[in-house]
């Protein structure tokens, strides 16, 4: 029995379905909200400096592919190879964003969870003038920045622009990341945090202030973000 609700949750038509109907869910969540955004200008001062690497914690991620709000602003997003990341990509595909798939961990697993081959493509995406969003933290270390987005700044020489979005009506999971399902007819707010370089001969030490920086950022717009719609972060359900 085991065996045989694996092979369904596996089947490429059933990821196909939940991936649409999630995608045509968040959708409604996104046109149902009024959203505010923090600056006002965000995108004025975005955009002279696309493509960038887009920066955001795990389990926030349900609202990140309407970030894109022109034609111009081309991006992919970085999801894992794990089953559950194909309802993800078929969902962010759908949605107008393009998929690069491994994993942005660059623990001893980076080899076998196709992380080498994932930096190589962003680095690749970026230098096409893709905007490419990941999540700040590794998998399992919830609000923990790694060191993987850092690399890839240094790397690519583009800026990380961290950010979050947050509506008024959610569920929260009690999972890992704490993931949030963003819910319709509410508010939201999107809101943008300092712009971080890493140049290109940055040191190790280096490499660790900003990465320090990076998550100390994300933590401030994340909680701004709750703040503007009226709801603690810490709140359980919307």
């Amino acid at each position: 029995m085991k065996k045989l609700i694996r092979d369904v949750l596996r089947s490429s038509w059933l990821q196909r379905a939940v991936g649409i109907l999630a995608a045509e869910f968040l959708r409604l969540v996104w046109l149902t909200n009024r959203f505010s955004f923090d600056p006002p200008e965000v995108y004025d001062i975005v955009e002279p400096q696309m493509p960038a690497i887009l920066a955001f914690w795990h389990g926030q991620h349900f609202m990140t592919p309407f970030i894109k709000t022109k034609e111009s602003h081309r991006g992919k997003v970085l999801i894992s190879r794990h089953r559950d990341g194909e309802f993800n990509a078929i969902a962010a595909e759908r949605l107008g964003i393009g998929t690069i798939r491994g994993s942005g961990d660059h623990g001893s697993a980076f080899h076998r969870k196709g992380g080498v081959g994932a930096f190589k493509e962003m680095v690749r995406a970026l230098e096409q003038g893709y905007n490419v969003a990941l999540t700040a933290d590794v998998p399992k270390r919830s609000r923990v920045a790694g060191l993987g987005i850092m690399m890839l700044a240094r790397e690519s020489g583009r800026p990380i622009m961290p950010f979050a979005m947050a509506t008024s009506r959610f569920l929260r999971l009690k999972n890992w990341d704490r993931t949030t399902i963003n819910l319709p007819f509410g508010r939201g707010a999107l809101v943008g945090g300092e712009i971080i370089m890493v140049p290109p001969d940055a040191s190790a030490e280096t490499m660790e202030e900003l990465r320090v920086r990076l998550e100390a950022t994300l933590n401030d717009v994340t909680a701004r973000a709750y703040a503007q719609v009226g709801r603690p972060e810490e709140a359980g359900h919307g």
